[in-house]
């Protein structure tokens, strides 16, 4: 799916659950970063995610669905992967170089977060500072 498609239809709640991968949620979190800033990001990626939970029956709880902590932090990082690029680059290239980037391995969070902290309800519900490294800007 194109990028473009790919917001469209997250914005639309008429993606797939089995398109909301892990390379979907760092594929719309760019998009967000890019056109809206980190900041406004997070609350659209915050608002949309747990949107779409919802569409998919997937409730939002201490334990399943929106995370926050994970969400804010590859927010954070995917912002300063955009930095690193000429804004000349096309954003779908800038994606590409995102998901073929060790940012795109699942266990990315886990070298700054050890997993009880980062998959414990306090982390879902509320922004939690890394526990082992400091995230890199």
């Amino acid at each position: 799916m194109r990028l473009d498609e790919l917001v469209t239809a997250f914005t639309a709640c008429t993606l797939p659950r089995a398109a909301w991968t892990h390379t979907a949620h760092l594929s719309v979190g760019a998009w967000a970063v890019e056109r809206h800033g980190a900041r406004a990001a997070l609350d659209l990626l915050r608002a949309g995610i747990t949107r779409l939970n919802e569409h998919h029956g997937t409730a939002n709880t201490p334990t399943g669905g929106y995370h926050e902590t994970i969400t804010a932090a590859y927010v954070t990082l995917i912002a300063a992967f955009l930095r690193a690029f000429s804004r000349e680059v096309r954003l779908e290239a800038r994606v590409e170089a995102l998901l073929a980037s060790p940012l795109a391995e699942r266990s990315a969070l886990l070298r700054h977060w050890s997993k009880e902290l980062l998959f414990s309800p306090r982390a879902r519900a509320e922004w939690v500072p890394p526990d082992l490294e400091p995230l890199e800007l």
